[in-house]
């Protein structure tokens, strides 16, 4: 593996082992620099290639750093049909992301959306600061409590409605704030 991949993959596992980028001083450790100049020199060659990236207070954030995943085919939902393993596509997580600085992901508790097709258990990702639109499946702080709902706009009147026909509509009685607008479903086996 060239030198390069090595260190890549030292960062990757530090990642998902801390759940965040490692400082300059643990990738020198992480790579058996010497100094903390050579993370330096290789955080820019890392940010030149476009596999991490710096937020606004210049701390790492990964980018391209874990690759982009390969779409293989389709697969019939329906009644089975042939299927060949063929590379039709890549795919960058973060295309589903406008803005990394502003995205985080979620775990849903309960089962009010699984009409949405989000079920207990599964993860979002989230974006803030995108201004939202009727329909939106959004986290909103509903008078006082949190909750994942889709935004309904009706002239002046706002209301958060689940995706399950058990709960009701909720209308704010004093304060609704959307915080962030659902961008994807990640779902675990």
């Amino acid at each position: 593996m060239p030198p390069l991949e090595q260190y890549k993959e030292n960062i990757r596992r530090f990642y998902r082992r801390q759940k965040r980028m490692p400082s300059y001083r643990e990738i020198t450790r992480l790579c058996d620099f010497k100094s903390t100049n050579a993370a330096y020199k290789l955080v820019d060659r890392l940010l030149a290639v476009g596999a991490v990236a710096k937020d606004a207070s210049g701390r790492l954030t990964p980018q391209k750093l874990f690759g982009d995943i390969p779409v293989l085919g389709i697969v019939e939902a329906g009644w089975p049909s042939p299927a060949e393993e063929e590379l039709m596509d890549t795919m960058d997580l973060n295309e589903f992301v406008g803005n990394n600085e502003a995205t985080y992901m979620l775990e849903v508790s309960n089962d009010s959306m699984i009409d949405a097709g989000i079920m207990p258990g599964d993860l979002v990702l989230v974006e803030r600061g995108i201004d939202p639109k009727d329909g939106d499946i959004v986290i909103a702080e509903v008078d006082g409590g949190w909750t994942i709902k889709y935004l309904r706009k009706r002239g002046k009147e706002v209301m958060l409605i689940p995706g399950n026909k058990k709960y009701k509509p909720i209308i704010p009685t004093s304060q609704l704030n959307v915080a962030a607008i659902v961008k994807a479903v990640i779902r675990k086996y």
